[in-house]
C-alpha cells in the first residue's frame, strides 16, 4: 500500500490535523461558551430562563439529528467535501446568530449552527484515517481528544474574557473570521476522497431524524417530569420509526444507519462502552457543579476552577493513549480506563463535608486519567474496526454514542434530583456513585470486546483486518497537492 492510500505523508499530515483541530475547537468551544452566556443572553434578547434553553437545545438537537444523514453524504460525496460545506454553514449562522435581536432568530442561528457543526463531526473521524497510516491511528485520534479537552477546559474563560470587554453577541461574531481562514486552508490541506456511486437516501434521512427526536424528546421528558402520556407517545414514537428504519437500512447496499457494523461484535461492544461512559460522564458534568456550589458553597469561578482538573488530565494522558491504542486491544486499555474513572467516581462521592481544594483536585484528576485512558482507544477502535470506504458512517455512530449518552446522563440527573431530594441535599452524591454504576459496567463491556477476540479464529481475525484496511479504487485518498 503507498502512501497516499495510507494517510498523508509529512509535512501535509501535520497541516490537515491542524486544520481539523482548527473546526474541531470551533464547534466544541461555541457550545461550551452558549452555556455559560446563557443567563446574559436571557436577559438581553428578554427571554424567560426556561425559553432561552432553547438556544443550547436547537443546537443540540439538530447535532444528533443531521449527524447520521451527513455522514452518508461523506461517504457518498468525499469527506472533505462534507467537512467544507459544514464548516460554511456553521460559519454563515455564527454570523446570523450575532446578529440575531430575538430568541425566534438566535433559535433558528444555533439550529443552523448545529446543522454546520453536524457536518463537521460527521466526517472528523474519516478524515481522520485517512490523514494518519493506520499503524499510527491511534495517535490521531488522540489529537481531536486533546483538542476536545482543551476546547471544553478553555469554553469557560473565552465566554469570561469576551463577555469583559464586548457583549454576548460576540461570543458568535469571533467564530466568522476563524470559520472563514479555516475555509481556505481546508481547500489545499485536507485528504481528497473521490464520490462514490451511491445514492443519497432522503427517506432514510427522514426516518433517522424523526427517530432521534421521538428519542430525545422522551429522554427529556422523563428527566424533566413532563406528562407520562407526551413521554410515552414519544418513546413509542422512537420504537416504531426506529423499527422501520432499521428494516429499510437492510435493503441498503450502503445504509444511513450502519446496521451491517453492528454485527461486527468488536464494533457493537465499543459503541456500548461509549454510550455507558459518556452517560456517566454526562452525570458527573451536570451533578459536579451542584455538589460544588450549593452543598460545599463554592462560587461559579471556583466551580470552574474545581473542574478544570478533568479535561486538562485527558489531554496529558491521551496522547500515551492514543500510542498505545496502536499496539494493545482496547478491551484492556478501556477496561482499565473505566475502572479508574468508576474508582475516581467513588472517591468524589466519599469527599469530606467541607474538603479542601487539593482534596478535589487530585480526585478530577484521577477522573480524568479514567476517561482519557478509555477514549482514545475506544474510539479508534469504532474507527478502525469499519472498512475505510465506510469511515463517515462509523464516525458518525461514535459522535451519535457520545451525544445520546450524555442526553441520557442529563435526564438520569433530573430524575436523581425529582426523586432524592433538593439540589443541596444528597442528590448530587446519589447521582455521582449512579455515574460510577455506569462507568463500570461499560468497564465489562469494554473487557468484552477482548473475550470476543479470543474467540475468533486467527485466520478470520486476518481476513477482517484485511477487510479494514483494505482501500476501494474509488476511495483512495490522494495529497492535496497532487
Amino acid at each position: 500500500m503507498n502512501t497516499a492510500e495510507d494517510g498523508l505523508p509529512l509535512p501535509s499530515r501535520y497541516w490537515a490535523i491542524l486544520n481539523l483541530a482548527l473546526g474541531m475547537s470551533l464547534s466544541v468551544l461555541d457550545s461550551a461558551i452558549a452555556n455559560i452566556a446563557l443567563p446574559a443572553i436571557a436577559k438581553e434578547i428578554h427571554a424567560s430562563p426556561a425559553d432561552s434553553i432553547w438556544v443550547v437545545n436547537a443546537y443540540q438537537l439538530a447535532v444528533i439529528c443531521s449527524l447520521l444523514p451527513l455522514a452518508s453524504l461523506g461517504d457518498i460525496f468525499g469527506y472533505r467535501r462534507i467537512y467544507m460545506i459544514g464548516l460554511g454553514v456553521f460559519t454563515g449562522a455564527a454570523l446570523v446568530s450575532a446578529l440575531s435581536h430575538s430568541l425566534p432568530m438566535l433559535t433558528a442561528g444555533r439550529a443552523l449552527q448545529g446543522l454546520g457543526a453536524a457536518g463537521m463531526m460527521s466526517v472528523n473521524m474519516a478524515l481522520v484515517r485517512f490523514t494518519y497510516p493506520r499503524r499510527q491511528l491511534g495517535r490521531g485520534i488522540a489529537m481531536t481528544a486533546i483538542v476536545v479537552s482543551v476546547s471544553s477546559a478553555g469554553g469557560p474563560s473565552v465566554a469570561a474574557a469576551i463577555l469583559a470587554v464586548a457583549s454576548w453577541p460576540w461570543l458568535f461574531a469571533v467564530s466568522v473570521p476563524i470559520g472563514l481562514l479555516t475555509m481556505v486552508m481546508s481547500l489545499r490541506l485536507l485528504p481528497h476522497t473521490p464520490p462514490s456511486e451511491h445514492r443519497f437516501d432522503l427517506t432514510s434521512t427522514i426516518l433517522s431524524a424523526t427517530a432521534f427526536s421521538f428519542l430525545i424528546g422522551g429522554i427529556n421528558g422523563i428527566g424533566h417530569h413532563q406528562p407520562a402520556g407526551f413521554v410515552a407517545i414519544a418513546l413509542i414514537g422512537a420504537v416504531l420509526v426506529g423499527y422501520a428504519l432499521v428494516r429499510r437500512q437492510a435493503l441498503l447496499t450502503l445504509p444511513l444507519l450502519p446496521i451491517d457494523l453492528f454485527k461486527r461484535p468488536v464494533f457493537a461492544l465499543s459503541v456500548a462502552t461509549s454510550v455507558c461512559a459518556f452517560v456517566a460522564q454526562g452525570i458527573v458534568f451536570v451533578a459536579l457543579p451542584f455538589y460544588f456550589q450549593d452543598v460545599i458553597g463554592r462560587s461559579q469561578v471556583e466551580t470552574g476552577f474545581l473542574m478544570t482538573p478533568w479535561p486538562v488530565t485527558v489531554a496529558m494522558i491521551a496522547p500515551i493513549a492514543g500510542r498505545l491504542a496502536d499496539r494493545y486491544p482496547a478491551g484492556i486499555l478501556g477496561g482499565i480506563g473505566l475502572g479508574v474513572l468508576s474508582l475516581g467516581f467513588i472517591l468524589l462521592a466519599l469527599l469530606p463535608d467541607q474538603p479542601g481544594d487539593a482534596n478535589v483536585i487530585w480526585r478530577m484528576a484521577v477522573c480524568g486519567w479514567g476517561f482519557g485512558f478509555f477514549q482514545s482507544p475506544n474510539n479508534r477502535t469504532i474507527v478502525a474496526s469499519a472498512p475505510r470506504s465506510r469511515s463517515g458512517g462509523a464516525g458518525a455512530i461514535q459522535g451519535t454514542s457520545s451525544l445520546l449518552g450524555q442526553t441520557i446522563g442529563t435526564a438520569a440527573v433530573a430524575l436523581v434530583f425529582g426523586y432524592a431530594g433538593p439540589a443541596g441535599g444528597a442528590s448530587p452524591t446519589v447521582a455521582i456513585l449512579l455515574a460510577a454504576g455506569f462507568s463500570a459496567f461499560a468497564a465489562l463491556a469494554s473487557l468484552c470486546r477482548l473475550l470476543n477476540i479470543l474467540r475468533i479464529p486467527r485466520s478470520r481475525r486476518r481476513r477482517d483486518s484485511d477487510l479494514s484496511t483494505t482501500v476501494p479504487s474509488n476511495m483512495r485518498v490522494h495529497s492535496p497537492a497532487e
